[in-house]
């Protein structure tokens, strides 16, 4: 397993992360029982992924990764959220409110550690991207500096997206940015240049499952913050199958993923572990030859930047 640092934390992390959202559980996921949860996850850090990252706004996946990683809790780079609502339905069902004040905040980090079995996240990320005037009226810079104090929290991020990206790399204080990002999602593709640029890791969400279109028969799944249909069009437009000379689509667009200089991890989630296992394959194939890279940048130009994105 290629590993890249982690901007300036200074931490060594997989190439190939993985998200926990898939573990939250009926009825937006896989029921898995405990031992099924455990050959998952132990392919997953047997593969060498050591990035994981979840919330508390996805189920049950927290208490999930908790009485599973125990023993191997040293292995991992542990992430999750805040600003997540505390209410014991979150996860099930969305939209849900957000709150980054103090009281909020350090409830859930509580809780959070509580159900993940451990006396520390790696990394402390603020979810759904919150504007800047948001995050000083509500104090959750000083909250989130104040636990990283108590040794409960090594790292501090941002799960963040346009419009306010830019804002929140201005304020010099995230170690990490989580940004979604694939080849047919391309809007942010600048951002994580300048993210390390300013010595900050970044995380890549979206550059595989939801990066685009399925293969042939199968279901197309869009990318969160982009139209139905949208991905599609613009795959089919870039007229990409033309390039793969047989290539699964599932490889280029992971291959294509990892491509980008300034990325540090892309986070996939699932809950099969023939998936882990096919992705762990794909990555050991490395990024996409230079020439393949560059004409598949040529024709899949992004399309107009939403204002709306929910990040996930």
């Amino acid at each position: 397993m290629e590993t890249r640092l982690l901007g300036r934390t200074g931490t060594s992390v997989s190439v190939l992360g993985f998200g926990g959202m898939e573990l939250r559980g009926p009825p937006r996921a896989p029921a898995l029982d405990d031992a099924e949860a455990a050959a998952l996850l132990g392919a997953v850090l047997d593969g060498g992924i050591n990035v994981i990252d979840t919330s508390v706004d996805y189920g049950k996946s927290e208490e999930v990764l908790g009485r599973t990683l125990q023993s191997r809790r040293d292995e991992v780079f542990l992430c999750s959220k805040c600003g997540c609502s505390l209410d014991p339905t979150a996860g099930q069902a969305g939209p849900y409110e957000h709150d980054w004040r103090p009281a909020n905040i350090r409830a859930g980090i509580e809780r959070s550690l509580r159900r993940l079995a451990t006396d520390r996240l790696d990394l402390l990320q603020v979810h759904m991207s919150p504007s800047r005037s948001q995050l000083e009226a509500d104090g959750t810079i000083e909250v989130m500096r104040a636990l990283q104090d108590e040794g409960k929290v090594r790292f501090l991020g941002m799960s963040g997206t346009l419009p306010n990206l830019p804002d929140h790399l201005a304020m010099g204080v995230f170690d990490v940015f989580q940004i979604p990002y694939s080849a047919v999602q391309r809007e942010h593709e600048d951002l994580i240049t300048a993210a390390a640029h300013a010595g900050a890791g970044t995380l890549i969400r979206g550059g595989s499952a939801r990066g685009g279109p399925a293969e042939p028969g199968g279901r197309d799944r869009d990318p969160l913050g982009m139209p139905p249909g949208e991905a599609r069009r613009r795959w089919d437009a870039a007229r990409m199958d033309d390039l793969l000379d047989g290539m699964s689509h599932l490889e280029f667009l992971l291959r294509f993923t990892i491509s980008h200089p300034a990325l540090s991890s892309a986070i996939v989630g699932t809950s099969n572990v023939a998936h882990v296992r096919a992705n762990l394959a794909i990555v050991e194939k490395g990024p996409l030859p230079a020439d393949l890279y560059e004409a598949a940048k040529q024709r899949l130009e992004p399309g107009p930047v939403r204002s709306d994105q929910p990040p996930a």
